[in-house]
């Protein structure tokens, strides 16, 4: 009986001296690191982006920032904008809880290696109906593009068909926004937006963030689903 009591006395204390081990070990590494290292549940991109002069839709004193980085040419953000956006738009941007803010990415023609990069000239339309009709015109003109997109293997997006879609947004200056696109006159807007966007390490359209955090797609789906957005966009609002 004294041996069995002295064996469980010295597994008792080789487990505690195990476990402060590991603790001081876990308190070096945060010392190291300054953080506690992210699961990967919690894992995410941080998307601190200068939305000063962007687009969105919502009152501006809203308390939830909701931020979507899209290229006219994706289809996903097309299916994106056609499915969840409008939900989103009615359960909490109209409501005065959500603004949110569409960041333009041209890079699918590019990466296709089309004759022409029909991702930025889409791009630069969009900045020069904002920048001359402000959000209204520019959220008009964003769905015109999405029901015209074409298929991404091709240029559809050419300044021509480009002039065309813009004809239906009501109160625009046509022969303004025509001179702004055929002269690149917003390239250099719509390459800073691109290279913020390339900076926070984005490598998909479309990605959802909400107050800067990014919203990660339900486990197994390669797209979002409306319960992933509104999920984070209910946490936000606690």
């Amino acid at each position: 009986m004294t041996r069995l009591q002295g064996n469980n006395s010295n597994r008792s204390i080789l487990v505690i001296g195990t476990l402060i081990a590991a603790a001081l070990i876990a308190l070096a590494l945060f010392a190291v690191n300054g953080k506690e290292p992210k699961t990967a549940a919690g894992a995410g991109l941080n998307g601190n982006f200068n939305l000063a002069s962007q687009p969105f839709s919502g009152q501006a004193d809203a308390p939830v920032t909701v931020t979507v980085i899209e290229d006219f040419k994706c289809p996903v953000c097309k299916t994106f904008e056609e499915t969840i956006t409008p939900e989103l738009k009615s359960k909490y941007v109209d409501s005065g809880k959500v603004k949110m803010y569409t960041l333009v990415w041209p890079f699918l023609a590019e990466n296709a290696r089309l004759p022409e990069d029909d991702s930025k000239y889409a791009a630069q339309a969009s900045r020069c109906v904002y920048d001359q009709g402000g959000n209204d015109a520019f959220n008009t003109f964003k769905n015109i593009l999405f029901r015209a997109q074409g298929d991404e293997t091709t240029v559809w997006a050419t300044k021509a068909r480009l002039k065309e879609l813009a004809g239906n947004v009501e109160g625009l200056d046509q022969g303004k926004f025509a001179n702004c696109l055929d002269t690149d006159a917003t390239a250099a807007q719509v390459d800073a937006t691109e290279k913020m966007i390339s900076d926070a390490q984005v490598n998909h359209t479309p990605t959802v963030f909400v107050n800067g955090k990014e919203v990660m797609t339900a486990q197994g789906q390669s797209s979002y689903l409306l319960a992933d957005v509104s999920r984070a966009i209910d946490e936000a609002l606690k």
